[in-house]
């Protein structure tokens, strides 16, 4: 029993390494969404357009310019940033930029990180950031003050001070980006890093099953209660490689594709 339970105990402990991977994995194949949200006039858009390096969004000083979700991509590190330039999050009796508005709310919930934009002159919207935290709760949320070219020393408390005109405090705010992205993950191109939600979702199951079949070792339950916990983590496992295919991928093969003709 003790050379089994030990044999179980160091698969649970290499699934649980490899579990712990899929975050880091997701944002390598995936990328990140960023939601830039802020009141109307932060300069949103002068951030987005700096870091593209070019002007994609309309720039205005006109409040709400903004009024349909602007979606740009970024290579920052080697990681993918999907940036989405928000409609200012505030009411208001214009039709077009109330769906704008909406169309934010689902960016903010969809959202891998939040930049929270505010200026100088005005700070940062504290009802603002509790709407963003109800919406999201599990999303990291920087705070960056911008335009500190025309007040650099404005007292309001932020992760990042930056100019989206002169460009001052950008590389550090995208290195920021990237540090919220990763986490304090590392990994070299010869560990096994899980990036896709099927395979997660079999190491889970399998892991789950492995306990179980720990659990009946440790009451003394029949071999046979063992072997079949045992047999279905198996299986888990055979599904990432291709060894047992379930009835539902099977299924959907058959459904969406043409086979035989």
């Amino acid at each position: 029993q003790g050379e089994l339970i030990k044999n179980i105990d160091e698969i649970i402990l290499e699934i649980k390494s490899l579990l712990g991977t899929y975050s880091f994995g997701r944002v390598i194949r995936d990328g990140v969404n960023v939601a830039i949200v802020g009141k109307p006039n932060v300069g949103k858009s002068s951030i987005l357009n700096y870091l593209l390096k070019e002007s994609r969004a309309i720039v205005s000083e006109i409040p709400g310019t903004t009024r349909d979700i602007i979606r740009e991509e970024v290579s920052i590190d080697g990681i993918l940033f999907k940036l989405y330039d928000t409609a200012g999050m505030r009411f208001s009796k214009d039709v077009v930029e109330k769906e704008g508005v909406s169309r934010s709310i689902e960016v903010v919930k969809n959202s891998d990180l939040i930049l929270l934009i505010g200026d100088t002159e005005i700070g940062f919207s504290k009802e603002l950031f509790k709407d963003i935290s109800t919406l999201n709760e599990r999303v990291e949320i920087i705070k960056v003050l911008n335009k500190i070219d025309l007040n650099s020393v404005s007292e309001y408390s932020s992760d990042f001070r930056i100019s989206a005109i002169t460009g001052e405090g950008i590389d550090l705010l995208m290195a920021g980006m990237t540090e919220a992205s990763l986490g304090s993950s590392s990994y070299s191109e010869k560990d096994a890093i899980v990036s896709n939600i099927r395979h997660y979702d079999c190491l889970k199951v399998a892991k789950e099953n492995l306990i179980k079949a720990r659990e009946a070792v440790e009451r003394n339950l029949t071999q046979e209660f063992i072997a079949a916990d045992l047999r279905m983590a198996e299986n888990d496992l055979g599904e990432i490689i291709g060894l047992v295919t379930p009835d539902d991928i099977l299924n959907n093969i058959f459904s969406n594709f043409c086979i035989g003709k």
